[in-house]
C-alpha cells in the first residue's frame, strides 16, 4: 500500500483537485517572505504551482517520481502539509483527507484488480482548465482489458 499511497499522493501533488485557494486571515501576521498581512486580507496560495515549484521539490520537480515519497526501505514518508497543500494545511486542513485517501485506494485497487489499462491514443495529449477545481480538458483515451484472471 506504500507504493499505492505514494502513487496518488504524487498525482495530487501534480495534478490538485483545488488548483488555486484563497484563505481570510483572522489576525494581522506576517508571512514566512515578509510580507504584513491585516486580519480580513485575503489570501491566494496555488497549490498547481506550488506541486511545480524547483524550490519545493527539486530540479525534478514536474517529473512524476514516486521514489520522493519513499524512504530506503520503500516505506512512505509524507511531506509537511505546508508543502504539499493538495489537502490544506494547519487547522484549516480537510478533514476528509484519510477518507479521500481510503476511496481512492479502494477505487484503484478495485479497478486494477479487474482491468488492465493502457493509452488508446498515444500521441493525444491532455489539457486542464484551472477553475474551482481543476478540470480536465477535452477527452483522455484509453483502453480498459479485462484481466484473465477475473473473467470467469
Amino acid at each position: 500500500m506504500h507504493y499505492l499511497h505514494a502513487a496518488l499522493t504524487e498525482t495530487l501533488r501534480l495534478y490538485p483537485a483545488v488548483p488555486v485557494d484563497v484563505k481570510c486571515c483572522f489576525s494581522d501576521d506576517t508571512l514566512p517572505d515578509g510580507h504584513a498581512v491585516r486580519r480580513g486580507d485575503m489570501v491566494n496560495y496555488h497549490p498547481y504551482t506550488m506541486g511545480r515549484m524547483n524550490f519545493l521539490w527539486g530540479d525534478d520537480a514536474e517529473e512524476f517520481r514516486l521514489e520522493r515519497w519513499h524512504d530506503d526501505d520503500g516505506v512512505f514518508v509524507p511531506e509537511s502539509p505546508y508543502k504539499f497543500t493538495a489537502f490544506q494545511a494547519g487547522p484549516r486542513i480537510c478533514l476528509g483527507k484519510e477518507f479521500a485517501y481510503r476511496q481512492m485506494k479502494i477505487f484503484a485497487a478495485v479497478l486494477l484488480y479487474f482491468f488492465r489499462f493502457e493509452m488508446w491514443e498515444h500521441n493525444s495529449m491532455v489539457g486542464y482548465r484551472p477553475m474551482l477545481t481543476l478540470k480536465m480538458e477535452g477527452p483522455l483515451y484509453v483502453r480498459a482489458s479485462p484481466r484473465r484472471s477475473t473473467r470467469n
